[in-house]
């Protein structure tokens, strides 16, 4: 029992306060639920060390917490009694993790944000600094079961943000989850997957190899403890970690019952950038992001938009525009003579001046620069439209 690791470490020498606020935390991951606001509020109210203390405990202090039932100390004490954090943290060590606290140098400071809901603890495996990369990182998420659309459009993503050198942040899901992360990967940039489940786990089994490479690149991080195995709760509650991580979520296809959307949801309530990647309007699976885009979500169409949104000043977006094309490069003046010619046949100068309210003698002069880009001929005092096609953009322009 974690009293019991904590009596013993007392045996061998006055343990530092963070040794013994590290095996409490460890084992408060197994007596609670990721979310659980009542278990956060304890561990603010008395400390974690005090909390695992009471809950294992025979001497009533328990009951005494705020908002503690007979229901909820019962299924505490079970949880509790089994947690054992002195072997956790070393089965965690021996395949290269470690266990950041609230209050440690790698701990990000933003999931704080969360308040009596924020993670009692964070295991994470992979070799890069969590709260370093999580300055600047964007979560990307979407449908499990995406179209090829959805899968392009997240592994272009994930590729252009590493790019950029921002950190692509996602739950190693399938569909758009997996291409973010692999789009990142394959970038040469920096990814990491949140897990709902033990970072020991491989969860979806099918990405065994995926998750693999994102520890030996990147890095996996969980709230559970190891060995702990992924349920419908946990996968709800592991998106607010991924909205709170990062300074911005971007949703590649979601219907409107997705897990997505509560990212997303949670990213507003936080006061982060939300954003969405538009679809067809006949896509059952881009009608969450549609919705969300009716909202105060942004439409982003790649990394550089993206960029342009959660980035510092300067971070921009480069201009978009169709084609340049000859008549575009035209001054204001000879596009309105040009517009004054006859669709049919020929007329004269004065005539073009007229129509174009424009002098005849620089009526004139447009119109013979006109004639030595293409754009129209001269047959004796007549002007007409050129019948062959006018140069492409580039061809003897200025």
């Amino acid at each position: 029992m974690p009293e019991a690791v904590v009596q013993q470490s007392e045996a061998n020498g006055p343990p530092a306060a963070g040794h013994r606020e590290r095996l409490a935390r460890a084992a408060l991951t197994r007596v609670f639920e990721p979310g659980d606001e009542r278990g956060g509020r304890w561990i603010r109210e008395v400390g974690p060390v005090e909390l695992i203390r009471r809950l294992t405990s025979g001497d009533g202090s328990a009951q005494l917490l705020k908002g503690m039932t007979a229901t909820k100390l019962g299924g505490c004490r079970l949880r509790a009694s089994g947690a054992d954090p002195g072997r956790d943290l070393a089965d965690v060590a021996a395949i290269g993790g470690r266990f950041v606290c609230p209050g440690d140098p790698e701990w990000p400071t933003q999931l704080d944000d969360l308040g009596d809901a924020r993670p009692v603890g964070l295991w994470v495996r992979g070799i890069p600094d969590l709260r370093l990369w999580a300055l600047r990182s964007v979560a990307v998420v979407g449908a499990r079961a995406c179209t090829p659309y959805g899968a392009h459009m997240a592994a272009a993503l994930g590729a252009g943000l590493a790019e950029r050198g921002w950190v692509v942040v996602s739950g190693a899901a399938f569909g758009v989850d997996a291409a973010a992360h692999r789009g990142a990967l394959a970038a040469g940039g920096a990814t990491v997957a949140v897990l709902a489940c033990g970072v020991d786990v491989a969860y979806p089994r099918g990405h065994t190899e995926l998750i693999g490479r994102i520890v030996e690149q990147g890095l996996v991080v969980g709230e559970l403890a190891p060995s702990e195995h992924p349920t419908r709760s946990r996968f709800v509650m592991r998106n607010r970690v991924i909205a709170a991580l990062t300074r911005g979520t971007v949703v590649v296809e979601a219907e409107y019952r997705s897990g997505s959307l509560v990212t997303a949801r949670g990213a507003q309530r936080l006061g982060r950038h939300t954003m969405g990647v538009p679809g067809p309007a006949t896509s059952g699976l881009s009608s969450g992001v549609h919705e969300l885009l009716r909202g105060e979500g942004t439409l982003v169409t790649d990394a550089s938009e993206v960029a342009e949104l959660v980035g510092s000043m300067g971070d921009l977006a480069p201009v978009r525009r169709g084609p340049v094309l000859p008549r575009d490069r035209l001054s204001a003046v000879t596009a309105r003579v040009l517009d004054a010619l006859p669709y049919k046949g020929g007329t004269s100068v004065l005539d073009v001046a007229r129509a174009a309210g424009t002098g005849a003698d620089e009526t004139r002069g447009r119109l013979y620069e006109l004639h030595s880009l293409g754009f129209v001929e001269r047959d004796g005092a007549a002007w007409r439209l050129a019948v062959r096609p006018a140069p492409r953009a580039g061809d003897g322009l200025p």
